[in-house]
Order: structure tokens, then sequence, then C-alpha cells
């Protein structure tokens, strides 16, 4: 059990002088009054509770008093007669992994306290399926882990119950998703998707005359999976991307229709002999960093392979044949801030004003002013 929190010593010396004086009293200021009540009001404690044999249940308290509490269940590492597991009713996150789980389903996550869960934790289990209907009952769940089994398939609309803002599905063995999976109850919140380290070689689409709308996915891992093109994702407000180690052959025009909001992209380390074609990224009008590190065999294709990314402002080229740099790489790329050409080498833009006053028709020098930190010197700048 937990012991109750003592006041701090300036807390308690504040406490004792509000009580003696009059809130009236000219020498009492009255923000000095509130003070004591500001500090409970934005403070916490933790202290744990009875629990279930072999849990730990953490309590949380917030607001003015403590008036609020959410529980924080631990139930990892028990093995597979943990499930189903009785729950305080404020619990507010689950922890059920390492459990050596095969199967979860409607029945093993039911119960009181399960309605009100916003957090839930099924990682490095050994599940190979989960139930349609698995997660139908928990709507509120915002958060949900199942990294690291062995799940081969998802079933559609496993998540049409829940809010669901970050799902990790790493380390499995899907081979074929459905972007429509992904469906959760609040449609038009930003979703959070990780399907890194799987086995996926097709990513289906969501249909365009679907009764549902497609998925908000903003940010989605699909690094290191068998993807030999790039998916299509035409319909997801995405910002974040990344398509590292895949086995992509070649990234040419239309690859990414339709995803002008996207920010970042990180297409590191792909296998293979990747190939980069003229006007290849030139849909990302919007994206501001692009990760090219890790790929050795990829080679020019010339400068207009980056035409169009007009807002991009950091690009990684370290560990890549793509060194020195072509003569025209600023001239496609306006924004341009730093690259990293690898081996710590970090070159930036650099702009020459040139003699004053200016001449009629001139403008700006630009140039890439690089940088060896283990030399702590500038090399000569190489002007574009």
């Amino acid at each position: 059990m937990g012991r109750p929190r003592a006041h701090s010593p300036a807390l308690g010396e504040l406490l004792s002088l509000s009580e003696s004086q009059s809130p009236c009293s000219p020498t009492m200021p009255w923000p000095l009054l509130l003070l004591p009540l500001l500090l409970l009001a934005v403070s916490g404690a933790q202290m744990t509770r009875p629990c279930f044999p072999g849990c730990q249940c953490e309590v949380e308290t917030f607001g003015l008093f403590d008036s609020f509490s959410l529980t924080r269940v631990d139930c990892s590492g028990l093995g597979p007669h943990i499930v189903p597991v009785p729950i305080p009713l404020d619990t507010a996150h689950l922890d059920l992994s390492s459990n050596r789980l095969e199967t979860v389903n409607e029945s093993v996550l039911a119960g009181p306290g399960y309605t009100t869960l916003a957090g839930l934790d099924l990682s490095h289990n050994l599940l190979a399926s989960i139930s349609p209907t698995a997660f139908s009952r928990l709507r509120y769940l915002e958060s949900l882990d199942i990294s690291h089994n062995g799940l081969a398939a998802l079933p559609a609309e496993s998540f049409t119950s829940s809010p669901l803002s970050d799902v990790n599905l790493s380390h499995n063995r899907l081979r074929e998703v459905s972007v429509s999976a992904f469906t959760t109850h609040s449609p038009g919140r930003a979703l959070h998707v990780d399907l890194s380290h799987n086995l996926i070689h097709r990513l289906v689409p969501h249909p365009a005359g679907a009764s549902l709308p497609a998925p908000a996915i903003q940010s989605l891992n699909l690094a290191w999976n068998r993807l030999r093109t790039v998916p299509d994702l035409r319909d997801l407000p995405l910002r974040y991307l990344s398509l590292d180690g895949n086995p992509l052959a070649a990234v040419g025009p239309g690859a990414f229709r339709g995803l002008a909001g996207l920010t970042h992209l990180s297409l590191g380390s792909l296998q293979g002999l990747p190939q980069l074609a003229p006007h290849g990224f030139r849909e990302l009008q919007g994206l501001q960093v692009l990760d090219l590190s890790g790929n050795p065999k990829l080679k020019w294709a010339g400068a207009e392979v980056f035409s169009g990314l007009g807002s991009l402002q950091e690009l990684d080229l370290s560990g890549t044949g793509l060194v020195p740099l072509p003569e025209m790489l600023l001239v496609h790329l306006p924004a341009l801030q730093s690259i990293s050409v690898g081996q710590g080498v970090r070159c930036r833009r650099l702009v020459r004003e040139g003699a004053y006053p200016r001449q009629p028709g001139s403008s700006p020098k630009v140039a890439l002013h690089c940088v060896d930190p283990r030399e702590r010197a500038a090399e000569s700048p190489n002007a574009l």
C-alpha cells in the first residue's frame, strides 16, 4: 500500500502562514494565499494498490486534492494462465506482454476495467492470429502494441470500435495488409502505424467506393519488408513514410502520386540495385526531409531526380554513390539547407552576395560549405 504524500517544508510553511493570518491582512498578498492550492492542483502522486496475484497496480493521482486517479496494471511475464485477468475499474493501461499468449479474442479482453483502457500491450507473445472482434469492447483504446508476435494476417475492420492513434504491428509475419484494416472509430484522428520488420510484399489500397472513409494514417513505417514497388498510398494523409530496407527496384514518375502532404521520406539501406529515375519525386512538393543513406550502389541518373522538391530542406546522402555532388543540384532544390554526405561530413547552403552595389542582372552565388568535424576544419566550398 502507498503511504500518504507529505507536504514539502515550503508548502507546509505556506499553509501555516495562510492559517495564522486573515485573508484581508494587508501584509499577506493574495497570490501567496492561492499558491498552496495551485501547487496541489498540478501535483501528482504515485502509489501501489492491491492487485491480481502476480500483477502490479500503480496508481497515479491528479487534480485538486488528488481527486482524479488512473491505474497502470503490469501483468507481464506471468504465463498464459493470466488471462482473462480482472483489473481495477479505473485502469488506463494494461501490460500483457511476454506471457506466451497464443490467441486473443473478445472474452480475454472483457470485464468492467477493460472498457476504460487507453493503452494495451500484447507484445512479445505467441499470437498467430487475432479475432476480428477482439478489441470491439475497447471503446477508449488509443495505443495498441502487438509487436514481436507471429501474426500472419490482419482481419478487416479490426479496429473500427476504438479511437486508436498508435498501432505497433512490427516484427510479425504479415505478408499482405489492407489499408482499410486500420479504419478506426475516430476516422479523422491522426494515426501512427508501425508495420516494419514483417514479410509484406503488397499493401492493398483503400477501395474507392468503400462505405467507410480511408484511415487517417499520418505516419507509416514499412521498413524492412519485401516491397518491390512503392505502394499506392494516395488516399492517406501521410506526413511520414519509411520504406527503409525494402528491395525496391526503382523509383520513377508517379511513384508517390497523391502524397503532396508528405514531409519526411526515408529510403535508406534499400536492398538490390535501386534506381532513381528523373522526376521520380516530383509529386512531393511539400517534402522537407529525404533520407537516401546506406545505399552504396545508388548512382546518379541526373540532377533531375530531385526536380519538384521545392520545399526540401534536409538531404541525407551518406553511404551512397551520389558523391561528388552534381553542379546543378541546388538549382532543383531552392530551399535546401543541409546535406549529409557521409563520415560525419555535413554540407550547408551558403549564399554569397558578391560585390556591392550589385550589378544589374546579377544574382547571389549559392554554394555548399562542407565541414568534417573530425578535422575541425572547413573544406573549400563546392560552388554549384
